[in-house]
């Protein structure tokens, strides 16, 4: 395939939190990305309703992203249903030789009007989150000195993903062979790779994991994307699933600052993150002894001067290094994977970085 010109298809909710999967996909590949498709908003920015991808366009119209080859859908709602909207702006996509990328449950592909369109007009449909997994975990033949590090949440949307991304490329950055290992439908977008654990039979979670460690573990520092919460009711089983498929040494522990109520729950309040650090090491330690090493902190909805006093209140409370990954970089945190590792395999030379 020639190369991707995106239009990413956002449609009245062109928000950081209601368009998560364009957020990501505008930050980390904006070369990529021609324009987001939002009738509500046309005229404006990605930088302006996102906070990231500076001036890509916001069009009304897929006839106004000339160029593009590719749509793209940004948003991962609950459940993961196609808006029904939607569905005449993926017809005309396919009708204009686009071919069509989605992380939701719904898959197109199994749609017969869409998959039909498509097969008509020779475009492809990829559903990212479409897989045939069906092997459990052994917990066998893991490379002990290859460092497992995973993102755990208080909740879910809180950042999970990005705190893995920016934490590899930092390691890499210090000249350290590091992996972002993705679990979710925005990370495969990102890394093209991984495996979309929410969507896999429930038996078959921690085998799934399990292969991506031992496919990857000739890297010798993997960071894995992690999935909603362990106190999440909705979520807790692929959480759990995750954490004791990919058997981590460490855990570097994400929340939303603010945030005081469940996502998608609001009438029920967040479990503390002392009880949230204490409940993740206790069930990853079934496996392996496993600790929270750092704290990244999503920082977004506050100033600088709030996120600062919240960075030291938390850090006193927990007793662990925090930054937003964002905000302030993720130099506190690769300090403390770092040293971590040298504290596992004293026998591995340090580098300098």
């Amino acid at each position: 395939m020639s190369e991707r010109r995106i239009v990413i298809l956002t449609d009245g909710r062109t928000t950081p939190t209601g368009a998560k999967t364009a957020s990501c996909v505008v930050r980390y590949k904006p070369k990529e990305v021609v324009a987001l498709l939002d009738t509500t908003q046309p005229g404006k920015t990605a930088g302006e309703l996102l906070g990231v991808g500076g001036s890509i366009p916001v069009v009304a119209n897929l006839a106004d992203a000339p160029g593009a080859n590719t749509l793209l859908i940004g948003i991962a709602p609950s459940g993961g249903k196609l808006p029904a909207a939607w569905r005449k702006i993926l017809l005309e996509a396919i009708d204009r030789g686009m071919n069509l990328v989605s992380g939701l449950h719904d898959f197109l592909s199994n749609d017969p009007e869409i998959a039909g369109a498509a097969s008509k007009k020779g475009v492809e449909i990829y559903d990212v989150r479409k897989n045939n997994e069906k092997d459990v975990s052994n917990r066998l033949n893991l490379r002990e000195d290859c460092l497992r590090i995973h993102t755990v949440g208080q909740d879910c949307s809180v950042g999970k993903m990005l705190a893995s991304v920016e934490l590899t490329i930092g390691l890499k950055k210090r000249g350290h062979d590091a992996k972002f290992i993705a679990t979710g439908q925005t990370g495969i977008m990102i890394e093209g790779d991984g495996c979309p654990v929410d969507c896999v039979v429930s038996d078959f979670v921690n085998g799934a994991v399990e292969k991506l460690i031992l496919a990857n573990q000739h890297h010798d520092i993997l960071l894995i994307e992690g999935q909603g919460s362990l106190s999440h009711p909705r979520y807790s089983a692929v959480t759990l699933g995750l954490l004791h498929g990919c058997v981590p040494h460490g855990m570097i522990l994400v929340y939303e600052a603010g945030r005081k109520n469940v996502h998608g729950m609001d009438y029920i309040p967040l479990v503390p993150l002392k009880k949230i650090v204490e409940v993740n090491e206790t069930m990853a330690s079934l496996a392996m002894p496993s600790k929270v090493i750092g704290v990244a902190m999503n920082s977004r909805a506050l100033s600088p001067e709030e996120a600062e006093a919240e960075r030291e209140r938390v850090g006193r409370e927990l007793g662990l290094p925090v930054c937003d990954v964002i905000r302030h970089g993720p130099d506190v945190l690769i300090d403390a994977i770092l040293a971590f590792r040298q504290k596992l395999f004293p026998h591995l030379k340090a580098k300098a970085g």
